[in-house]
């Protein structure tokens, strides 16, 4: 009678899938390090947590006992990915990692050092944001495997190289990289399952990172085809969560939702700690369909996850607080550092809009050259349409209308041929902003290319389930069929325009408050009206109104005076009191072309003549005009002016306030 030896049975077992046929094998196998080494591996594809952990820790006790120093690194190596992926136990993975590399010493030529290279590398590259040490360990450890004739180990390194090549910048280096490795994983010259799933997650990673959903499209079916296959139920639930990203891009926002339902469901049953990533993605999908709420838990659960941390500087600019976007944005770039560019781009887009809502010219701009240059080194198209958008939103602020919408077109284009319907139709509402400053409010031709874009913009948004971003463009479609109605002194009082002027000067509402002695909340009404009756979406929009009606007002020539010729570098200005509701509330200087406001006192009923300067430095005066039809011609300032800063005794100056 033919006796049957469990170890080999079971390895037979496991090299067919049977995992648990294997395990019951390797159950019976005794108590050899071997065995259970084999024993804890069926158990981690298993999802079997206890086991795995038992498993190992014992495996790694007989190694020790037995002085084989390689297989207790072996086991080591294993344990402290368990201790993350099980139970995100940072802490107790980092000690296994250094009983490991202590037991490895003097044994560097192995491959066992070279596994431990490759976890190197991922802490370098995941957590220290280092991706030029990441590519030097991986390339080492790429080495070693083809010394040792280790092809999981070669390929493992190869795709590192790659992943931290395309992190640093070196898109069509990295991606040669990576798909080799990927081939070489899936084609079956790679005996290793989980180096298979390894190399896989890098790739489409990779992808994702770059904006390159179409190539992450492409592995993410072969490597769902991979683990059905293989029964692996583990690498198929990461991979949902990856295809997941795929497709809320793409727009398949309930295919996306039920990939991610499954992943959680997965992750949840095995290991927890990985279920935060697809909770950051559901969060993404939640913010995108206008559930801001649930996006906002979402995003806390998994504040650890890029795409959380992200998210949330996102919801704050949906919700309208530029200066939370901007820190959570810009706390997100210090952390990443300069080395990693592909993992900024998103970041910068969002402090780029962000302080440009804010009117910070400087910071805004830094953010905006950033993503073109990263955007024209990856080129990509999601990229480039991303820099294009971007740069847009800092023309339309700055009151550079037509500019804004040539850029905002060239975005939607670009995103409509990548695939993204969500951004392209983001795209075309900006455009439709520019369209109306640009002429849509009254110009036939302006006012119909505006609409069209609106209610494309509409029907993308309905269409995907986007109800926060459909109502808005629902909005701009109501007023653009509107009878359109010239916006006067009628519209604004005294105190809105007053508001409005300060919100012109990047005041927040506590800040309006102190100046007019009134409470936050009486503020954030007043702006509320005032936006309605301009029929404005956001307090940069106001700002932006502002300068472009009241500077397009043509001043009230100075009336020369002996006293004012001597005055060569004096600006004097007027400016209609019909225009302004009888309240000068934006004196834009027109001959040095700045559009600061005099900000030095509060406009008061019976002021006669003010004096401040623009932003060249230069000083300005100016008087309140009171007739009812022309205003009077502004009075010159008094030499003296110049170098007190007072006016005249004449002029009645307004206190502080």
């Amino acid at each position: 009678m033919t006796t049957i030896d469990p170890f080999a049975a079971g390895i037979q077992a496991f090299d067919r899938g049977a995992w648990a046929e294997a395990r019951t094998h390797f159950q019976a196998a005794g108590e050899t390090p071997q065995a259970l080494e084999q024993l804890g591996l069926v158990a981690w594809w298993l999802d079997d947590a206890a086991l795995t952990f038992d498993a190992r820790e014992r495996a790694f006790r007989l190694y020790r006992d037995q002085d084989d120093p390689l297989g207790a690194a072996r086991v080591a190596l294993w344990l402290a990915w368990d201790s993350l992926a099980f139970r995100g136990d940072t802490a107790v993975a980092s000690g296994w990692l250094e009983r490991a590399r202590r037991m490895l010493a003097g044994h560097e030529q192995t491959a066992e050092y070279g596994w431990l290279l490759l976890r190197d590398g991922e802490f370098a590259l995941f957590r220290g944001h280092d991706p030029a040490a990441a590519r030097e360990l991986g390339v080492r450890a790429a080495a070693l495997g083809r010394a040792t004739s280790d092809r999981g180990l070669e390929f493992t390194g190869l795709a590192l190289e790659g992943l931290a090549r395309v992190s640093a910048g070196d898109v069509a280096g990295g991606m040669r990289c990576l798909d080799e490795a990927s081939a070489a994983a899936t084609a079956g010259e790679v005996k290793e399952l989980h180096t298979v799933g390894v190399v896989c997650c890098w790739q489409i990673f990779a992808c994702e990172r770059v904006r390159d959903y179409e190539r992450a499209a492409q592995w993410c079916a072969r490597v769902q085809e991979f683990s059905k296959r293989w029964q692996l139920r583990p690498l198929s639930a990461i991979c949902r969560t990856q295809y997941a990203g795929v497709l809320i891009w793409r727009g398949s926002w309930a295919d996306a939702e039920a990939e991610l339902g499954a992943a959680s469901r997965d992750f949840e049953l095995s290991r927890p700690p990985l279920a935060v990533q697809a909770l950051a993605r559901l969060g993404e999908l939640r913010r995108r369909q206008g559930r801001v709420e649930e996006a906002a838990k979402l995003f806390e659960q998994a504040e650890s996850q890029p795409v959380a941390r992200l998210g949330q500087a996102a919801l704050a600019l949906d919700r309208g607080a530029p200066d939370e976007a901007a820190v959570a944005a810009e706390r997100f770039l210090a952390q990443v550092g300069d080395g990693e560019p592909t993992t900024r781009a998103g970041a910068l887009e969002l402090v780029a809009r962000a302080r440009a809502e804010r009117a910070d010219w400087p910071a805004a701009e830094r953010a905006r050259d950033e993503l073109r240059r990263i955007a024209d080194a990856l080129g990509t198209p999601p990229l480039a349409a991303s820099a294009e958008s971007t740069a847009g939103v800092l023309l339309r602020h700055q009151g550079h209308p037509a500019a804004a919408a040539a850029r905002f077109e060239q975005a939607a284009t670009l995103y409509e041929e990548s695939g993204a319907p969500f951004e392209a139709a983001r795209a075309r509402l900006d455009l439709v902003d520019a369209l109306v400053a640009l002429g849509g409010g009254g110009g036939s031709g302006q006012r119909a290319a505006a609409e069209r874009e609106a209610r494309r913009a509409f029907q993308t948004f309905q269409g995907l389930g986007a109800e926060r971003d459909a109502n808005r463009a629902k909005a701009w479609l109501a007023r653009l069929s509107a009878t359109p109605r010239a916006r006067g002194k009628g519209e604004l009082t005294r105190r809105q325009l007053e508001i409005l002027r300060f919100i012109a000067q990047g005041l927040s509402n506590p800040e309006i408050a102190a100046r007019l002695s009134l409470s936050d909340h009486t503020v954030k009404r007043h702006v509320a009206n005032l936006l309605t009756k301009l029929r404005l979406t956001s307090r940069a929009a106001a700002a932006a109104y502002a300068a472009q009606h009241f500077v397009a007002l043509t001043p009230w020539p100075a009336r020369a005076t002996r006293r004012s010729s001597r005055l060569s570098t004096l600006h004097v200005h007027s400016y209609p009191s019909h225009a302004l509701g009888g309240l000068n509330a934006f004196p834009y200087c027109r001959r040095c072309a700045r559009r600061s406001l005099l900000a030095s006192r509060a406009a008061r009923p019976g002021a006669r003549a003010r004096v401040g300067s623009c932003s060249s430095g230069v000083p300005h005066g100016r008087q309140d005009g009171r007739a009812r039809g022309r205003p009077e011609p502004t009075r010159p300032v008094h030499g003296a002016a110049r170098a007190t800063g007072r006016l005249p005794r004449r002029a009645a100056f307004p206190p502080d306030g």
